[in-house]
């Protein structure tokens, strides 16, 4: 396993008039990016898959909205880096999207540490999701988050399944409330597979 490569202060923009001049182009470069990233599964779950170059836009967009400058700079490179895949793994934040406030907020509390039973499958094995420790996502009356960051850790075999061009990745969640799950398109399953070191 190679080291997981951090975005430091030299991979951002701190110049934000240089970086408004840029931002429209940046915007939809990132958005042809994650749409290869991103997966469905069931209903209301979606998942996006980071990359390096999905947390350094992220950084970049809190600095650019935010304002916070040099003494911003720490915190976000803090919160980020962590989701950068380190060459054997896939990291993916997990999103509950549901609009209306009261039924999002209903189903929340159904899906009691949902982040526990979601798995990636490769021919056949399961790669258990790991979720990031920077806190409890489960509150103590049971009510989960609506945002999930998961860690998924292969070994070298499983790499190699998931790089092969007819491998079938399925993406699940097997909680008792909410039972989905979804064969990642090829396109995804390219994208994805570039986040490993190479073997």
């Amino acid at each position: 396993m190679s080291g997981r490569r951090q975005i430091s202060r030299d991979d951002l923009m701190l110049d934000l008039d240089a970086y408004k001049a840029v931002r429209a182009q940046r915007r939809k470069e990132i958005w042809a990016e994650k749409e290869k990233r991103r997966v469905a599964v069931g209903p209301f779950a979606t998942f996006m898959f980071e990359s390096f170059e999905t947390m350094r836009h992220q950084i970049q967009e809190m600095l650019y909205i935010e304002r916070g400058g040099e003494q911003q700079l720490a915190g976000e490179l803090d919160a980020y880096n962590p989701l950068i895949p380190d060459g054997s793994e896939l990291v993916a934040t997990v999103m509950f999207e549901i609009e209306d406030p009261v039924r999002r907020a209903r189903e929340l509390e159904r899906l009691t540490h949902v982040e526990e039973t979601i798995a990636i499958e490769v021919d056949g094995e399961t790669i258990a999701a790991q979720p990031e420790k920077d806190l409890e996502r489960t509150k103590a009356d049971g009510k989960t988050s609506s945002i999930h960051f998961l860690h998924f850790p292969f070994t070298k075999e499983q790499i190699a399944k998931f790089k092969a061009p007819d491998a079938r990745v399925v993406l699940a969640i097997n909680h008792q409330n909410y039972s989905h799950m979804a064969v990642l398109p090829d396109a995804a399953r390219a994208a994805l597979a570039k986040d490993f070191d190479p073997a």
